[in-house]
């Protein structure tokens, strides 16, 4: 029920952006609102183009590519450079707040959220009198499941 009702919020910001941008509203920029914010994870715009053609849907990855740029532009979604040469991104929107481990081997994504990142944040902005708007945190290493097949 909570993303079904992120998901119509979201709709109605978007559709406040794109209206206030001079934008058209298509069916199919809401349908890649909605395909994003139906589920909890990474995409890329490869996946993503590919989950919309399972669903019948009539995008081109152009659309895809602009819609994904509007909605980054909205502050609806955040892109990420995890490493692997792949343009990430993920929603914003009701998210909790977190930071990303990446494996270097595998390729898997942690997230985490550790309270004493934020308490860092806190102090170093207040001691350089820097007012921080976002963070982004990324933790490259080898995966506990990685570190045990090298030791096989």
């Amino acid at each position: 029920m909570e993303n079904q009702e992120n998901r119509k919020i979201v709709r109605e910001m978007f559709a406040g952006y794109l209206e206030a941008k001079g934008y058209r509203k298509t069916p199919e920029r809401f349908a890649i609102v909605d395909t994003i914010y139906s589920h909890e994870r990474h995409f890329d715009v490869e996946s993503l183009y590919v989950e919309l053609k399972n669903k019948n849907y009539r995008v081109s990855r152009a659309t895809i590519y602009n819609t994904i740029d509007l909605l980054t532009e909205a502050r609806l979604l955040i892109k990420h450079q995890f490493g692997d040469g792949v343009t990430q991104f993920e929603k914003v929107f009701n998210s909790r707040k977190h930071d990303h481990m990446i494996c270097l081997k595998c390729g898997k994504i942690t997230e985490f959220y550790d309270a004493r990142v934020e308490q860092l944040k806190q102090e170093v902005s207040e001691k350089f009198q820097f007012q921080v708007s976002s963070h982004v945190l990324y933790l490259h290493g080898i995966c506990s499941e990685c570190q045990l097949k090298e030791n096989k």
